[in-house]
């Protein structure tokens, strides 16, 4: 063999274990990404609907106006790839051995990706509808990423990564937030 074909025999090693299509053929790899890639930009497309009103001052004084505007700062850099893990992780799990726990899994990740996409359109500018939309989205995320793990240790912790990254956006926009002539110590 030649060092090009070790190089992709490498990498076609390493995609069948990071895409968890060991045993899988290829239309049934190709099917699940076109799927779960497919699914999550329509989901992804739906919710990036901006609203065409205007918010009036009344709305901004009492914070009832629906949210308009895309993360800003360090934490739109983490969405990306949150999404992008839960993809990556409903892709192994789709290449997982079939079974009930896969087809129940499946139906989570995609009830979780329809009601993030609903929830991100609708923009709920009630406390109550915001508790709703993250109460909703954590509980599904968590429930995929429960039987994710069950099925494939990988893709339940590409589903649940740790909170040390929002974690850290979220203190990073806080600290350079509508900041002005300030050091961030």
């Amino acid at each position: 063999m030649t060092d090009i074909d070790d190089v992709f025999d490498d990498l076609s090693d390493r995609a069948t274990d990071l895409l968890n299509a060991e045993g899988r053929s290829a239309g049934h790899v190709v099917g699940g990404i076109i799927v779960t890639v497919g699914f999550a930009l329509l989901a992804t497309a739906l919710a990036a609907r901006t609203p065409t009103q205007p918010r009036t001052d009344r709305q901004l004084r009492h914070r009832s106006a629906p949210v308009l505007e895309r993360p800003r700062g360090a934490f739109s850099l983490v969405l990306p790839a949150v999404f992008s893990a839960t993809t990556l992780s409903a892709v192994r799990v789709w290449n997982a051995p079939t079974s009930p726990n896969r087809s129940l899994a499946m139906g989570l990740w995609f009830a979780a990706q329809t009601v993030n996409a609903v929830w991100l359109g609708l923009r709920p500018a009630s406390r109550l509808g915001q508790v709703a939309a993250a109460v909703s989205s954590a509980g599904l995320a968590a429930a995929f990423a429960f039987e994710a793990r069950r099925l494939d240790d990988s893709a339940g912790k590409l589903a649940a990564p740790t909170g040390a990254g929002v974690r850290f956006a979220n203190f990073i926009g806080r600290k350079t937030e509508h900041r002005t002539g300030t050091t961030l110590h």
